[in-house]
């Protein structure tokens, strides 16, 4: 038992320590990635970095007096600004465990994605259907109309109906829910793609460059249906590789 505490307390509270900040600072970057609050901690930084030049290298007193001064209302300052991150990861936290539990069991919603793209490649109706991982969407969600709504085929069909005001643009889905409508993603600019290929490929392949999403899009001319995933476009998907790709997205999902 001596031996057990002499190696926890020599060796193994170190690694737990340095553990838990790696996993807290992993979840963390999980959470910001792909949001306007990166930009905000890259300007943190940048005045971290300023502060420790004034005061410990340039000794710059004035400079370092209003940045102690700052300081001590930092915390204050990134709780409001922070406000939505906060929010959303307590909310997270929150639902965490029954999330896994609901998309573990509960998929019938991935048959209402794939009828309503099998409904538009019959019809021949352009779609751009955005499905979040793990890296956060929130900054191209917020781009759009946002909805949080319930999956049904008859939502999506009606969303992306020619007549609607909605249809432009990509619909982001996130945590099993249509989160925000009409919204604008990232055109690829690689030109290796074909000429046929429009705005709504180029976005879907543009996002797939810069996040883990995997976008399903449908073609407005030949009603084919491609998946961007990972960089790269995938096209001529059938229905039951659909299902099957969505189907094991949100099992990893709920047991990650």
């Amino acid at each position: 038992m001596e031996l057990i505490q002499y190696v926890w307390s020599r060796y193994l509270v170190h690694v737990v320590d340095i553990g838990l900040v790696s996993y807290i600072f992993y979840r963390v970057m999980l959470l910001v990635r792909g949001t306007r609050a990166v930009q905000i901690i890259v300007g943190l930084l940048t005045l971290v970095v300023i502060t420790f030049l004034s005061s410990e290298v340039l000794h710059l007193q004035t400079v370092s007096w209003l940045f102690d001064k700052f300081w001590l209302a930092a915390v204050i300052i990134l709780a409001v600004v922070f406000q939505p991150e906060i929010r959303s990861a307590l909310a997270q936290l929150g639902s965490h465990r029954w999330g896994k539990i609901i998309l573990a069991n509960d998929l019938s919603f991935v048959d209402e994605i794939v009828e309503a793209v099998r409904e538009f490649s019959i019809k021949f109706i352009g779609s751009l259907i955005v499905i979040e991982r793990t890296t956060g969407l929130r900054n191209y969600a917020e781009t759009g109309i946002i909805i949080d709504a319930k999956i049904t085929k008859e939502l999506i069909v009606t969303i992306f109906n020619q007549k609607s005001p909605l249809h432009d643009g990509a619909m982001v889905i996130q945590n099993a829910r249509i989160t925000a409508v009409s919204c604008v993603l990232p055109l690829s600019h690689e030109q290796t793609f074909a000429k046929s290929f429009g705005t709504r490929h180029r976005a879907a392949a543009g996002l797939s460059e810069i996040s883990d999403a995997l976008i399903v899009v449908v073609s407005e001319q030949t009603g084919m249906v491609s998946i961007a995933f990972d960089g790269k476009l995938e096209n001529n998907i059938s229905f039951d590789d659909l299902r099957h790709r969505l189907v094991e997205l949100y099992r990893v999902k709920g047991t990650s």
